[in-house]
């Protein structure tokens, strides 16, 4: 029998700096967090006119976007025990009935209706040039020569540069139509690729570590 091999053998990301998310492959990668509005509270001319807005922001794209939404089950027993000990706490009979037949309440709802929080992504790419850099290492083979530490730098400094620009098009053309957006820290991108990549131990440590409050 084979033994198994890590995740990470899986996992096309190489590292996460800087708020970029490097490829292995060597692509680089900006992810935004999107808010939301609320489209059905909308009138009809103003819906016409954040679809028109948003069609032309695709158009206006001479590159792919990713959009990504991430749903997660709310665990919500921290709350039903902080309800639970501010009845012990109430000293109004009346009071204390209400809150404890609230508490049933969601209890019940929550078992018939799962509760999921919805996160929206925009994923911004940029792939540099690889004709370049294969040029750069056959001429450097040739002369017998290494690109040197600065070298890197100012490469890896320029795709950066290049994918910044990108975000900013993108951040531009959502905001037209109401839409708010954020770079996602290197903690909160790790964050989101564990939660991504082990949703049953994410499930369980969010439980275990609510009982422990």
């Amino acid at each position: 029998m084979e033994p198994s091999l890590p995740t990470q053998k899986f996992v096309e990301i190489k590292e996460v700096k800087n708020s970029i998310v490097y490829l292995k492959k060597g692509g680089l990668r900006k992810i935004l967090i999107v808010s939301g509005i609320n489209f059905d509270l909308k009138s009809e001319e103003e819906q016409e006119m954040i679809l028109g807005t948003f069609q032309n922001f695709l158009n206006g794209l001479d590159f792919p976007i990713q959009f990504f939404i991430h749903s997660r089950k709310v665990n919500i027993e921290s709350y039903l025990e902080r309800m639970l000990a501010r009845k012990n706490e109430e000293t109004n009979e009346l009071l204390k009935i209400q809150i404890a037949e609230y508490v049933e309440f969601i209890k019940s709802f929550v078992e018939q209706n799962a509760i999921i929080d919805k996160a929206f992504f925009v994923i911004v790419p940029y792939e540099p040039l690889i004709l370049v850099s294969e040029a750069r290492g056959f001429l450097s083979g040739v002369l017998g020569q290494k690109p040197n530490q600065k070298q890197k730098e100012n490469t890896e400094k320029e795709n950066a540069e290049q994918l910044e620009q990108r975000v900013s098009q993108v951040t531009s053309g959502l905001g037209q139509i109401g839409l708010r957006t954020a770079e996602l820290a290197d903690d909160e991108m790790v964050e989101l690729f564990y939660n991504l990549y082990n949703p049953q131990l994410t499930e369980k440590k969010n439980l275990e570590a609510t009982r422990k409050q």
